[in-house]
């Protein structure tokens, strides 16, 4: 992270969230969309008999769900700031040119290059592990930034 976005930081009082905080808000997150995929595709999960169905009726969603990760993830990081995983561990998505809640298109980016990101065997996730400020791909396509609420 360079000087002068450290100093904005410090000068406004935020702090980068940890990678601890954004691993559970991505399992939150994860979870919730997993059960309302479940929910949504009750009747077609109630009817199937073995595990080898259960694979290949998720697999025939793979695109329903990834489009899902996309609305979910754009709609909430633009509107709050936050996904309901990120809120209930009180942090939050902020741009770096503004430091306020990403407007639509950076949402959009951000959402659809962290979907990319699960595709490449999360390498993006552990990107933003071994980054100073904390960056996955998608926050960096999208010139974001991670910090506590």
């Amino acid at each position: 992270m360079n000087e002068e976005l450290e100093e904005r930081l410090y000068r406004e009082g935020i702090t980068l969230a940890d990678i601890k905080k954004r691993a559970v808000a991505f399992f939150i997150d994860e979870m919730l969309l997993s059960m309302l995929l479940i929910f949504a595709l009750w009747d077609s999960f109630a009817s199937v008999q073995t595990t080898e169905e259960v694979i290949a009726l998720t697999n025939s969603f793979v695109f329903e769900y990834m489009l899902m990760k996309i609305v979910y993830q754009a709609f909430f990081v633009m509107q709050y700031g936050a996904t309901l995983g990120k809120m209930a561990l009180k942090i939050r998505v902020i741009e770096i040119a503004t430091l306020a809640n990403p407007n639509v298109l950076v949402s959009l980016n951000r959402a659809i290059f962290r979907v990319i990101s699960e595709m490449f065997f999360y390498l993006g996730f552990l990107w933003g592990m071994l980054n100073p400020s904390r960056q996955a791909w998608h926050d960096v396509t999208a010139k974001t930034l991670v910090v506590n609420a």
